[in-house]
């Protein structure tokens, strides 16, 4: 290509691809940034929507996001990606229009599952993932005096319920495992349980959904355990999968995600970077293996660093190796997670409230109840127990392959860890 890039395109235009535009321009970028969203809304606040939302605590227009340097773009809102086309470097999009890029940032994020054999048109039965929903949620809940169910006992389902109580809603969680927020461990798990209890949440815990029964005053569920629950309104909140099917027949590999390099530039392309909850990396602080991180924190700086690195080119790409934080409020309860707890074979009390996993005698993640000051604590010594490896210096007389930038830009400063003020609010992190 060129030595200068004249479109970057975005397909996405959640909080990654937001960012990622944010940091084109910061780095002079001064060619065309397009930024593609299904919704036909400007990128909000995901995570409020269906918590603050939910609950009344929040407006609609309260949840947009900031952005701290003009971007410049042209936004295509209410338009969905049909096609990729990598050879020819075209996003093919409704009513055979085409766009050509020079660069391609993908930030399409994930859908929430569907519970095979739930209604699938019947309005009491929702996902939370959009503003839309969350309305819908509401609409539901004000047309019947019946109790709420969640299906799913996970952070959504956990903090769906914490919020139908504020409400003063009775609520049920159904979920397979034995407690709520399996990954954490049985420790977590049985206190989380505990609250939930304290506060009156009903559990249907280590059970499912057998039959579904349409009732003349709600939805009734016949559960695995023989139990019977009558709902006014189900949410479905039992995980998501990546939103690539518009991608199929791009060459890229997509499996559980889009497939990349430890720089985010997607497998078997130059021109392609993917952020956010979409992309499937290995994270080189923990190993080689590629995961996906779904975390409002992690989707911040992702596509940040996809941009600069896009912008860089493969040689001056630098992997993208960060503590993932998140973290859930329940109640008057604030439970914070940072590393990567699913990774570690055991768990050990590191101190009153604060839970640890290790993995081969090194901590992998930490888990604090209440306790954001020993947070701070045990993300430092996360970073101190797994430092980014640093890269094997090529044999003098290896020759590295040629490969040309996307974009000629002034040096990449260091990279922050921090994310915008604006990426933190409502989110607690």
């Amino acid at each position: 290509m060129t030595d200068s890039a004249e479109r970057i395109v975005i397909v996405g235009a959640g909080v990654a691809g937001l960012r990622a535009a944010e940091r084109l321009r910061e780095l002079g970028f001064d060619g065309e940034v397009v930024i593609i969203g299904d919704e036909r809304r400007r990128p909000y606040h995901r995570p409020a929507a269906s918590k603050q939302l939910l609950g009344g605590t929040a407006r609609e227009s309260d949840l947009a996001l900031r952005t701290y340097t003009d971007l410049d773009a042209r936004w295509r809102l209410g338009t969905t990606a049909t096609r990729l086309d990598t050879s020819h470097r075209i996003v093919h999009l409704p009513g055979g229009e085409e766009l050509r890029y020079d660069g391609l940032v993908i930030a399409t994020g994930v859908f929430p599952k569907h519970l095979p054999g739930a209604p699938r048109h019947d309005p009491r039965v929702r996902v939370l993932r959009t503003v839309e929903d969350a309305v819908a949620v509401r609409r539901a809940l004000a047309g019947s005096n019946k109790p709420a169910v969640v299906l799913g006992s996970g952070l959504i389902g956990c903090e769906f319920a914490a919020t139908m109580r504020h409400l003063g809603r009775d609520v049920t969680i159904v979920g397979r495992s034995p407690t709520p927020l399996d990954r954490l461990g049985t420790g977590v798990g049985s206190a989380v349980t505990r609250l939930h209890r304290q506060h009156r949440a009903g559990l249907a815990l280590g059970t499912s959904v057998r039959h579904w029964i349409n009732l003349k005053d709600g939805i009734g569920l016949h559960l695995a355990n023989s139990r019977l629950l009558v709902a006014g309104c189900v949410v479905l909140a039992i995980g998501s999968v990546p939103a690539t099917d518009w991608m199929r027949g791009s060459g890229l590999v997509l499996e559980d995600g889009v497939l990349c390099k430890s720089t985010l530039f997607a497998a078997g392309v130059n021109d392609v970077v993917a952020a956010g909850d979409v992309a499937r990396w290995p994270n080189l602080r923990f190993d080689e293996v590629p995961r996906r991180v779904e975390h409002w924190i992690n989707a911040v700086e992702m596509g940040r660093a996809a941009a600069e690195n896009l912008l860089a080119g493969q040689q001056g790409a630098r992997p993208f190796t960060p503590i993932p934080r998140a973290w859930s409020g329940q109640y008057e309860v604030r439970l914070q997670t940072v590393g990567l707890p699913a990774l570690g074979t055991d768990t050990v009390r590191l101190a009153e409230g604060v839970t640890g996993y290790v993995r081969a005698g090194k901590l992998v993640g930490a888990c604090t109840w209440d306790r954001p000051r020993a947070m701070l604590h045990w993300a430092e010594e996360l970073e101190r127990q797994l430092p980014v490896p640093q890269p094997a210096r090529p044999h003098r007389h290896t020759r590295e392959p040629e490969i040309t930038p996307l974009a000629t830009v002034p040096p990449v400063p260091a990279r922050t860890t921090t994310p915008p003020l604006g990426d933190l609010w409502l989110s607690g992190a």
